[in-house]
């Protein structure tokens, strides 16, 4: 199974550049991001080139050009919303227990760096996420990469077949659906907001799971997430909340048992087609 993951508002309260980076900017968190939202329609730009244009420019005008290095220590900074530090082992434990070998991936408009930073980066196995191209010093110079809320279809698909790495040419083979890595009825999306609406609906129309989660004792979350369910983008919400016996856990949970009866009853049909119609 494959467990997709974005990470701002999913796993992690607020977002990533606000733990470390635009503090040491000096410069108040909503003035970044309404800089960045004119940026974009000044310049009819997408907005995760936008702010991402906006870090190099706020860094170079106070002479303090972030590195690679300084990337990864803002993720040592972030925290997580209650039980992530222990949801992955737990998520895995249960999962053998069921014969289920598991995947986590993350899929983010933030930046890969910094969630490699992070206490949780070694529990995935790939980190879908925007990035910089670096010089020799480690300096950040320009965007290498950019993810957007449309743009993230194409790492499930890349998921499924087993393409990983970004530049891999066989993403656009032919690949039969017995032979693909991780097929969609095995994957579950977990996402917070209207960006990751487009991955939630693919894989709960594949047959996969999509969960929405929403910050604990926060009504507008609430409203976003009982929205989602309501117009049939995602099969399930929750508080995000990670804790064992949580609803999230009990619906992960469920979910692999779900899994783990379904390839049960495939077995059988291969097995002896005439016990079961």
């Amino acid at each position: 199974m494959a467990f997709c993951y974005d990470f701002d508002g999913t796993l992690s309260p607020g977002n990533m550049q606000e733990y470390d980076f635009i503090q040491k900017l000096n410069m108040p968190v909503q003035d970044f991001w309404l800089k960045a939202h004119h940026l974009s329609l000044e310049h009819d730009c997408d907005e995760v080139l936008s702010y991402m244009r906006l870090m190099l420019e706020e860094a170079d005008a106070r002479h303090m050009p972030f590195t690679r290095e300084d990337f990864r220590a803002s993720g040592a900074k972030i925290s997580f919303y209650e039980g992530v530090d222990t949801w992955f082992d737990r998520i895995n434990a249960y999962a053998a227990a069921k014969g289920i070998e598991t995947e986590h991936y993350i899929i983010s408009s933030g930046l890969r760096e910094i969630i490699k930073g992070t206490s949780i980066a070694l529990f995935f196995k790939w980190i879908y996420a925007s990035s910089f191209m670096y010089d020799e010093s480690g300096r950040a110079l320009w965007p290498a990469q950019v993810i957007n809320y449309t743009t993230k279809t194409q790492y499930l698909f890349r998921i499924n077949k087993g393409c990983l790495r970004i530049n891999d040419p066989e993403i656009n083979a032919y690949t039969p659906d017995e032979n693909r890595s991780v097929p969609f009825s095995r994957m579950v999306y977990v996402g917070d907001g209207d960006t990751d609406i487009p991955c939630m609906k693919l894989v709960k129309s594949e047959g996969g799971h999509s969960i929405a989660v929403y910050e604990p004792d926060k009504e507008k979350q609430t409203g976003t997430a009982r929205r989602l369910l309501k117009d049939g983008r995602v099969n399930f919400i929750a508080p995000a909340v990670y804790t064992p016996h949580s609803m999230m856990e009990e619906l992960v949970k469920t979910i692999i048992d779900q899994v783990a009866l379904d390839l049960k009853m495939t077995r059988l049909r291969e097995v002896s087609p005439c016990i079961i119609d």
